[in-house]
C-alpha cells in the first residue's frame, strides 16, 4: 500500500456517479489557520487517500503522529484496510493545543508496507 495524498480539509463527502464509481468531494483544504487568539485548540480534520493498486496487502495500519519538533501532540493509531486493487481513505481527526504560531507535522506512516507522509499544519 502507499499514500496518495493528504490533507487538512473542512468537509469530504463521498457519492457514487452513474456507473456506480465513487466520487469524493472534498471542500476547503488547507494547510494553515490563522486562531482568534492563544491559547486554542484545533480540531483538524485530516484525510488520507491511500492506493493498494499492485499490492497483495489487504490491510495495513496506520499511525499518525503529530509533532512539533521532537515533541508528539496527539497520536492516532488505527487499521487501515483497503482491497488490493482498489484505493481507500481514513480520516484522523486529533485534537491539538496551540500555545503560539507554529507548525505541526502530521506525520503518517503504514507500518507494514513502510510508507511514510508528512503533512504541515501552520498555525499563523
Amino acid at each position: 500500500m502507499k499514500f496518495i495524498a493528504g490533507l487538512f480539509v473542512e468537509n469530504i463527502n463521498f457519492r457514487k456517479n452513474e456507473q456506480d464509481s465513487t466520487r469524493i468531494d472534498i471542500e476547503g483544504a488547507f494547510f494553515s489557520f490563522a486562531p482568534p487568539s492563544y491559547p486554542t485548540t484545533f480540531q483538524p480534520h485530516l484525510i488520507l487517500l491511500v492506493s493498494a493498486v499492485g499490492s497483495d496487502r489487504a490491510a495495513d495500519t496506520l499511525v499518525v503522529e503529530f509533532l512539533k519538533g521532537e515533541e508528539v501532540l496527539a497520536r492516532n493509531v488505527q487499521p487501515c484496510p483497503v482491497e488490493p486493487g482498489k484505493f481507500g481513505y481514513r480520516l484522523v481527526k486529533p485534537e491539538i493545543e496551540f500555545t503560539e504560531p507554529t507548525t505541526v507535522i502530521a506525520r503518517c506512516t503504514l507500518t507494514e508496507s513502510h510508507e511514510t507522509i508528512d503533512i504541515p499544519l501552520i498555525a499563523l
